[in-house]
């Protein structure tokens, strides 16, 4: 499975931004981890196949929504009120297990860079 994430960049504190990431294959858990200079890469977001069932890092919950698309194989990160904390490198994953663990996720996309400003 190929990842294809997109949709990072520069933006002011209590800014917004969404995420996409399409993926090659079908029928995967997919998600988003990030990491920030100088820290381990933590988990963000997942959602399940049917995208009935989603799981947030403490830090990111009332603020960013995950979301996907079947049709076109395609996981949606809307991040919004964002802080300079947030500030990272996210990356898509898809994997076979709903899960907060990074070894459960067997395909990792390219990393998009997400920078806020205070």
């Amino acid at each position: 499975v190929q990842l294809q994430a997109s949709g990072g960049g520069l933006v002011q504190a209590g800014g917004s931004l969404r995420l996409s990431c399409a993926a090659s294959g079908s029928s995967y858990v997919m998600g988003w981890f990030r990491q920030a200079p100088g820290k381990e890469r933590e988990f963000v977001a997942t959602i399940n196949w049917r995208g009935g069932a989603t799981m947030y890092a403490d830090p990111v919950k009332g603020r960013f929504t995950i979301s996907r698309d079947n049709a076109k194989n395609t996981v949606y990160l809307q991040m919004n009120g964002l802080k300079p904390e947030d500030t990272a490198v996210y990356y898509c994953v898809a994997g076979r297990s709903f899960s907060m663990v990074r070894n459960r996720y067997d395909y990792w996309g390219q990393g998009t860079q997400v920078t806020v400003s205070s």
